[in-house]
């Protein structure tokens, strides 16, 4: 695992300035029972919130054994959240992403490192220009182990130091996850063109293909 912690130290100019926002350390909730979701024999879920979903979508889908990214909205209140309800940050959601992958072809510690390795962990409540918190840091659990593997990355990655600032991800139990608008499946991919694509997210699927070569389908 240490070897693979290494890897991160390249990847880090991908993430965007820290904000002045107060920071607060990860705590350890107990272990709650996450939402049971229906998955094709052999297939796991990971659920992550690392600021626009634009982005984590598109890094996710270039994945070996990532078999479905899915856009969507996790973590409020509000039942079936529309994207101008989220962006009023007061339905308490992220914007997210739900991965279906097979754990034969990438183990989910691979999901967790290529995550922390393409967004800032420790800026609250934000990313680069996108600011809110819809846009937190935040891992869904899908079982206890998922759960004791996330925490234990993020005590890995701060005792090796690679931020100079407190990693602030969560690690929360899976609760509802909705869909997000069909206009934000498959985003980059549909809109490779536009500006936001261009200036955020195609830097860092150049420096995904550089340092994860041999993850990429």
């Amino acid at each position: 695992m240490k070897n693979r912690i290494k890897g991160l130290s390249f990847i880090l100019s991908l993430v965007f300035s820290a904000c002045t926002a107060k920071e607060k350390p990860v705590v350890k909730e107990e272990f709650k029972e996450p939402i049971k979701l229906k998955v094709a024999e052999g297939m796991e879920i990971a659920t992550f919130a690392g600021g626009c979903f634009w982005c984590t979508e598109a890094v996710f889908l270039d994945i070996k054994g990532v078999e479905k990214v899915v856009s969507g909205y996790i973590g409020g209140s509000t039942k079936n959240p529309t994207y101008k309800e989220i962006c009023t940050g007061t339905t308490g959601h992220a914007e997210a992403i739900q991965i279906t992958f097979n754990p034969a072809e990438v183990a989910y510690e691979d999901l967790l490192e290529i995550f922390f390795a393409t967004h800032d962990p420790t800026t609250l409540n934000r990313q680069g220009a996108d600011v809110g918190t819809q846009y937190r840091s935040e891992v869904f659990y899908h079982s206890l182990e998922q759960k004791e593997k996330a925490e234990n990355y993020i005590s890995l990655i701060e005792n090796e130091k690679l931020y100079d600032k407190k990693v602030v991800t969560k690690v929360s139990s899976a609760t509802v996850f909705y869909p997000a608008e069909e206009y934000h499946q498959n985003y980059y991919n549909q809109n490779s063109s536009q500006g936001y694509c261009q200036m955020v997210i195609a830097p860092k699927l150049e420096k995904l293909r550089k340092y994860y070569k041999s993850k990429l389908k």
